[in-house]
């Protein structure tokens, strides 16, 4: 990417698969975040501020209900914040994964951080994921991100979906493999 071409969402992917590549432990959301934020810092302004909109364009298109009900799954539960966060980790783990996973959160089920996490009892949380632009601006200039550089448009939540998520029947059904892997 050169320095005169504003980064749209391929360029923060390729971003993503970039902070990926050898860090040894992909599992450690802090580290892939910091070490994103770290390579967008090298940017020219324009390109930070753009990867700000890049990555909430991608936490708008992942703003789906059956996504946030296989996180209430993974997590014991999930509040707004929560699947903010989890949709951050869902970007760090990279371009493909987040496309099948959108195709088909109960996919999840076969991801073995999430495996390792059902076995553990751990939360999946990538918060530092929403901050990876607002890091490299601070690093890159001293100043903050400005606030109004950016414009998010969550689409509406999928009314079918519109159900308790604490019903386990229902979640048994619709997210099969998840709901066995958690013993849900």
């Amino acid at each position: 990417m050169t320095a005169s071409t504003a980064m749209d969402t391929n360029g923060f992917w390729t971003l993503i698969e970039d902070a990926r590549r050898g860090l040894p432990d992909l599992a450690d959301s802090n580290a892939l975040a910091h070490r994103a934020s770290s390579l967008l810092a090298d940017r020219p302004r324009a390109e930070i501020i753009a990867g700000q909109e890049a990555l909430w364009d991608l936490m708008a298109a992942s703003y789906r209900s059956p996504l946030w009900a296989a996180a209430y799954v993974i997590n014991g539960g999930c509040s707004d914040d929560g699947f903010d966060y989890f949709r951050g980790w869902l970007i760090l783990q990279g371009r493909d994964t987040f496309e099948r996973v959108l195709a088909d959160p109960d996919a999840l089920a076969e991801l073995p951080v999430i495996r390792a996490a059902a076995a553990d009892g751990a939360d999946i949380d990538g918060e530092e994921a929403l901050s990876i632009a607002w890091n490299a601006h601070e690093t890159a200039t001293g100043e903050e991100l400005p606030a109004d550089v950016f414009t998010i448009r969550y689409p509406n939540l999928d009314p079918d979906w519109n159900f308790d998520f604490g019903d386990q029947a229902e979640m048994r059904h619709r997210l099969p493999r998840l709901t066995a892997l958690y013993q849900y």
